[in-house]
């Protein structure tokens, strides 16, 4: 009987305590500033900030294609994501540079040791090879008084041209481009006209 007895304490004496427990819980609940949700929404908003700070400050940029000259793949007002953190480019690259204070787009399509020509004929050479592009439409003519031709890549020098070649600003314009112009690679565009 005493057995049962001291069960039967021990018993309702967890039941107190669980009982106890559950009503401080409740009233935690019930007492919960607003402030709390508050902070922890700013925290949040903060985080993203600093992400998407870093991100488009230092690994990725934005630029808008300030007219036709890469059509038509890329239009006038088109969207681009690049990549700023390339180091290796290569010709088919499409990137972004800065040339006399002046944003351009184009496409590599000569690299470090090359020797590019535009001829007279409207095509381009490169290392004594007439290059055939399957993604351009326009032929390539030679700007009188820009550029003496052929041209010998420096290290860190690239020939970029348009993909519209037919009156586009590109080196032919405005010569080799330093590795240290062009400011990122073309990841995405995204279509701003023409939906």
């Amino acid at each position: 009987m005493d057995q049962n007895l001291s069960q039967a304490v021990l018993d309702r004496g967890l039941e107190e305590q669980n009982t106890a427990t559950e009503e401080k819980k409740r009233k935690k609940i019930r007492h919960r500033s607003p402030m709390n949700s508050i902070h922890l929404f700013l925290i949040h908003a903060f985080a993203i900030v600093v992400i998407l700070w870093l991100m488009f400050g230092f690994i990725c940029g934005l630029a808008t294609a300030p007219n036709n000259d890469m059509s038509p793949q890329i239009k006038t007002s088109d969207l681009l994501l690049y990549y700023r953190l390339e180091n290796d480019f290569k010709a088919q690259d499409v990137v972004v540079l800065m040339k006399n204070d002046t944003r351009y787009i184009g496409r590599i399509v000569a690299a470090p040791g090359d020797t590019v020509e535009v001829t007279e004929k409207e095509t381009l050479v490169i290392n004594g090879n007439t290059v055939t592009e399957n993604n351009i439409y326009t032929p390539t003519p030679e700007y009188e008084g820009f550029v003496k031709y052929p041209v010998t890549l420096g290290s860190d020098q690239y020939f970029i041209l348009s993909d519209y070649r037919n009156g586009g600003e590109d080196s032919r314009y405005y010569g080799v481009v330093e590795k240290k112009e062009i400011i990122g690679t073309v990841i995405t565009v995204i279509r701003r006209n023409d939906i």
